[in-house]
């Protein structure tokens, strides 16, 4: 299988790419240092985003995969301001973490992983205490990630 954009590309505006690499550049953007496990499970968050969207006929934070991915404020690593969108919007096809992300994309779209989330869509580091999480236990902590579900 051979990746559509060249190891030279530069990408200027997200919303130009492919689904699969807006997903595959968001888990290499939230969890590119995580094992496996870690990174399916930023996957299924997004997917169970997508899931609970489409019960409700909609949502704010976007119907599909891509509005998910790229809603501001969202995920952080497609902040202007966050140092990581540069690096989302500049990698190689060739960069070992995102080749992994790209297959964990390819499996998550497919539907080949299990959710070992319970169904979170909201998960943060323990490093911060975002005002969303006050009052709630998370439902899974996977590597570097705590995981909720029922927010708001």
């Amino acid at each position: 299988m051979t990746d559509v954009l060249s190891a030279e590309t530069v990408v200027t505006d997200p919303h130009d790419l492919p689904v699969i690499d807006i997903l595959a550049r968001t888990l290499y953007g939230e969890a590119r240092g995580e094992a496996l496990a870690g990174i399916e499970a930023v996957a299924c968050v997004i997917l169970n985003r997508v899931a609970f969207a489409k019960a409700r006929g909609r949502y704010w934070w976007g119907n599909t995969m891509a509005e998910v991915c790229l809603k501001p404020g969202q995920f952080s690593c497609w902040n202007a301001k966050d140092p990581n969108r540069e690096k989302l919007l500049k990698l190689s096809p060739r960069d070992p973490a995102y080749r992994l992300c790209k297959r964990v994309a390819r499996r998550a779209m497919a539907g080949d992983i299990a959710d070992h989330t319970e169904g979170a869509t909201h998960y943060h580091t323990p490093a911060v205490d975002p005002y969303w999480a006050r009052g709630h236990v998370p439902v899974a902590e996977i590597g570097g990630h705590l995981f909720y579900k029922n927010i708001g």
